[in-house]
């Protein structure tokens, strides 16, 4: 029987994915109930243009890790147990550019539909990826790799490159 404590994965509050679609759907609940008119106000051949650049940046960035967690042979999906340290390809800049490309593509969304409910909830969604799931998958990961995570975690920045590496804890 896998229980709470033994089971192979981060013990985090909400399945990744599942923020993001969340996140998309409610804004577009959201915009739906209570329009605020912002995006809409900007015309669309601008909207196009960015929502469309924005949404590239972010699906480039989350296929690049996704690639490169199959190139070390561990799994995706975050809710089988990691097998492999993935520090190549693009996790040399950043230690979650699948959750970093999550942004870009919820703003090329936003931006794209004139959904401005997007953008307000990142805000509390930010929260709960970093609690609820990073910082969480970070403890998972130091239990399993030990020193060479530590050593990642201090080279590596958390989220965005540029700026100081976060540490696990």
């Amino acid at each position: 029987m896998v229980t709470a404590s033994n089971r192979d994965r981060a013990n985090f509050l909400v399945f990744p994915p599942a923020l993001l679609l969340a996140i998309i759907v409610g804004g577009g609940l959201l915009q739906w109930a209570a329009p605020l008119g912002i995006l809409g106000g900007f015309g669309q051949t601008w909207r196009n243009v960015a929502g469309i650049g924005l949404l590239l940046i972010g699906i480039v960035l989350t296929r690049a890790g996704a690639r490169t967690l199959i190139s070390r042979g561990t799994n995706v999906n975050p809710l089988k147990p990691a097998v492999a340290l993935a520090t190549g390809g693009i996790y040399r800049f950043s230690r979650n550019p699948m959750y970093v490309g999550g942004g870009p593509l919820m703003l090329g969304l936003a931006i794209l539909f004139g959904v401005d409910w997007i953008p307000i909830l990142m805000v509390p969604g930010f929260l709960l990826l970093h609690f609820g799931i990073v910082r969480r998958e970070e403890q998972y990961l130091v239990g399993k790799f030990g020193e060479e995570y530590r050593r990642y975690c201090a080279q590596v920045p958390r989220y965005v490159p540029g700026l100081a590496p976060g540490h696990h804890q």
